[in-house]
């Protein structure tokens, strides 16, 4: 049986002694065919007061198969991690695919990835496939199926740890970014800085409008906006996330009322599109409405504006994510991280000139 690879709270790689079906048997006062019945679910059957027993135990010594003596398939030197990603394209779930892939890289593990477009069937479609292919530990970016997908995992005994958000598992904990905080921040900047009194937010987040989409981090978003403007204040943009949507939405808006005097965009898919639109009404950009976005790109800075953007720190969310996927104990038992955001001024807000 190979060891485990396992990270402390310093970020060092130390070596555990792997849990053994010897050693689940024993603990459990049964015998090692017995235990491997339990997990294998047959071929003899088990009385369920024994079984019970065999789970106690495996959870008790956090037992993990050992995928790669049992398949034979890759150089003893590399382990495996699955990575799930709603959208690989966007500029932020592609910067955490590079961070998490070379810092997995660094501590022995191979990165599989998954790109699941928010389709709950398709994420649990990859999760299933990962299991077969022998992962030891699963990291799930956005969420879209989160109970199915945490009991296949338990089912596999798979550690698993949750990224940004999670749709229908609202108890799991995830790591990732203040969103409440990303929006009002957002929001402060542009009534604090520019004195903007009209701010309206763009984006939606109920099942209705938004089907295969952010929407929950776009909700937390809009309470952080709506949190520094007043409820009674707070105006929202419906749209479905997608940029022709965004950009119908806020023509029909500014085509319909007054012209804000700033707009908060919820999601950094729709951010071209809502520029392009308020450009097309004849406003200009900041002089009559500055826009504050979230997760920009700051590898191409050469649009017709640089937006003002929240940033996540994904170089720490990485690492955080990784630590938990493999830390000795579960990663489920760690309590909820809210990492922080910070503005990363751009031309849109009136912050910087734009470039001539």
């Amino acid at each position: 049986m190979s060891d485990l690879h396992n990270v402390d709270q310093n970020g060092a790689v130390v070596t555990v002694k792997r849990v053994t079906l010897a050693d689940v048997a024993r603990r459990a006062g049964t015998s090692t065919a017995v235990v491997s019945y339990v997990l294998n679910d047959g071929p003899r059957p088990v009385s369920e007061a024994l079984r019970a027993r065999v789970n106690e135990a495996l959870d008790d010594l956090d037992y993990r198969p050992d995928r790669i003596a049992r398949a034979l398939r890759r150089p003893s030197r590399w382990r495996q991690i699955g990575l799930l990603i709603p959208d690989v394209t966007l500029p932020l779930f592609g910067a955490l695919v590079g961070h998490i892939e070379v810092e997995a890289r660094l501590r022995d593990h191979l990165t599989l990835i998954g790109n699941t477009g928010y389709d709950p069937e398709r994420e649990l479609e990859f999760v299933g496939a990962f299991a077969d292919s022998g992962i030891d530990g699963l990291i799930v970016v956005g969420g879209a199926n989160g109970a199915a997908t945490a009991k296949l995992c338990a089912q596999n005994r798979i550690p698993i740890v949750w990224v940004h958000n999670n749709r229908d598992h609202v108890d799991a904990h995830v790591i990732g970014a203040d969103h409440f905080e990303a929006g009002a921040l957002a929001t402060r900047h542009l009534a604090t800085a520019h004195h903007r009194s009209d701010i309206v937010f763009v984006g939606g987040f109920t099942s209705e409008d938004v089907q295969h989409g952010d929407r929950e981090t776009v909700a937390q978003r809009y309470a952080g906006y709506a949190s520094v403007v007043g409820t009674a204040a707070a105006r929202q943009i419906r749209t479905d996330l997608t940029p022709a949507g965004a950009y119908r939405a806020v023509s029909r808006y500014l085509a319909d009322n007054p012209t804000p005097g700033g707009i908060v965009i919820g999601t950094y898919g729709q951010a071209a599109a809502v520029l392009r639109a308020i450009t097309d009404t004849g406003a200009r950009i900041p002089q009559d409405i500055s826009v504050v976005g979230f997760d920009g790109d700051r590898t191409n800075t050469y649009g017709q504006l640089v937006l003002t953007t929240v940033q996540q720190p994904i170089d720490a969310i990485a690492r955080v994510a990784l630590n938990a996927v493999l830390s000795t104990h579960s990663a489920t038992d760690e309590s909820p991280l809210a990492i922080d955001v910070h503005l990363d001024l751009g031309e849109t807000c009136g912050c910087r000139p734009p470039m001539s």
